[in-house]
């Protein structure tokens, strides 16, 4: 017997959100394999957050908004960068258009000189999560900052320090090269899970140490959230030419610029700007470094980052690594064994 207007039945053995049941009964699209229709004989007796990972440049943004149209859900942001106002070209953000596409939580929550701890992004992202898992039963998370996916998907509890602003502006004094070594011989094993380039995390490690005078890795704790994970890595094989793809085309759409704005607005000596991609186009605007030189150094910064990412995947997470190229097929193949 047929459902109201003409609609199929449901089977009475479902018991998924009625959001991600619509979306599942979509048929797939043109560019997805041919022949492949989604099983609507799903159960989902518990939440699941699908988490999509990988390093940068690897084509998270993409596929996201391809799973996100799919299933009627939005993208919840895990990269820590894209979570300050203005800073758009060089974090990669989802552009106005990708965003008018699917809705889009946790962008643009701060201005740059108002950084945001690890413990103020989850009390954001929880609840953000929590949300979409009452209302749809799945929620999609989508980054490549590993603490801060590790740090939802395991449920971490970092020390709950509020942020102290003289201690940041003295650590901002000194640089990061006295601050990285001073974390490396008081807590190494954080230091150890920063990169020596991160003032942002650096300073909030040391911030830690000197407010509770306990190393910031003793006091992490874990409590895992009542939900299920599904955590989808890609990995291609071409990323050392995808980055430098998106390095060139970060510059031409005017990341110096960009720079320039932030600067005037925020001083050269703010913490992110000495991040990837702005501390060289700053070099630029300083007349130390050539355009040319600039993509050449903010390329192979990027690898170096890459190469980070993936080490850290490999060792605190466990993805099922998607095909290369992944396609929507793959993608849906691996939610639906999940939702059964």
């Amino acid at each position: 017997m047929g459902g109201r207007n003409g609609s199929k039945p449901r089977p009475d053995n479902v018991n998924l959100p009625p959001a991600v049941y619509r979306g599942l009964q979509r048929p797939l699209r043109a560019h997805s394999k041919p022949g492949c229709t989604p099983s609507p004989f799903l159960n989902s007796s518990h939440p699941l957050v699908i988490t999509l990972l990988g390093p940068t440049a690897s084509g998270k943004t993409a596929l996201a908004l391809e799973i996100a149209e799919r299933l009627d859900l939005p993208v919840i942001n895990v990269d820590s960068r894209q979570l300050y106002q203005e800073m758009d070209l060089g974090t990669a953000k989802p552009t106005a258009e990708q965003q008018a596409r699917v809705p889009h939580h946790l962008l643009d929550l701060r201005a740059p000189d108002q950084p945001i701890t690890l413990q103020e992004f989850q009390a954001e992202a929880n609840p953000c999560i929590n949300r979409e898992l009452e209302q749809r039963g799945v929620a999609l998370l989508v980054g490549g900052s590993g603490l801060y996916l590790k740090a939802l998907t395991s449920g971490l509890q970092p020390p709950a320090v509020p942020p102290q602003q003289q201690l940041r502006q003295q650590l901002t004094a000194l640089g990061q090269s006295i601050c990285h070594p001073l974390l490396q011989a008081a807590d190494p094993e954080a230091a150890a899970k920063i990169a020596p380039a991160d003032a942002v995390r650096t300073q909030r490690a040391l911030e830690v140490l000197y407010a509770s005078g306990q190393p910031m890795s003793r006091q992490a704790t874990a409590t895992p959230p009542p939900w299920r994970v599904l955590e989808l890595g890609l990995n291609p094989d071409n990323l050392r030419q995808r980055i430098q793809q998106r390095t060139e085309q970060l510059y031409r759409d005017g990341l110096v610029e960009e720079t320039r704005r932030l600067s005037e607005r925020y001083g050269t000596d703010l913490p992110l700007l000495q991040t990837i991609g702005y501390g060289e186009a700053l070099q630029v605007l300083a007349g130390s470094l050539t355009p040319a030189e600039a993509v050449r150094i903010t390329s192979q910064r990027t690898r170096q980052f890459a190469k980070r990412q993936r080490t850290w995947f490999r060792r605190q997470h466990n993805p099922h690594w998607l095909p290369d190229p992944a396609t929507l097929t793959d993608v849906m193949t691996l939610i639906e064994q999940h939702l059964r």
